[in-house]
């Protein structure tokens, strides 16, 4: 039961690793959603959506990207 549990967390933490390395940086100093500059509402909130990483000024700006998340993606520099 040991080895197998011992297993499945290093399974998890090795697809943990691969997937955080496939991720593009976020590179933008300000909520993609927004414009705000990330920090001025606290801590910045982050998400990666289909491989790159996305930063977000507040939950609100969170919820507008889900809702249409080509519009904002628009704004990344590519």
């Amino acid at each position: 039961m040991k080895t197998k549990l011992s297993t499945l967390i290093t399974t998890a933490i090795l697809a943990l690793s691969l997937s955080a390395a496939d991720v593009k940086p976020y590179p933008l100093k300000t909520c993609l959603v927004s414009g705000n500059e990330l920090g001025s509402m606290g801590a910045p909130i982050t998400k990666v959506y289909e491989g790159q990483e996305i930063k977000f000024c507040c939950k609100p700006c969170i919820k507008k990207f889900e809702a249409n998340p080509a519009k904002y993606l628009m704004k990344l520099p590519k």
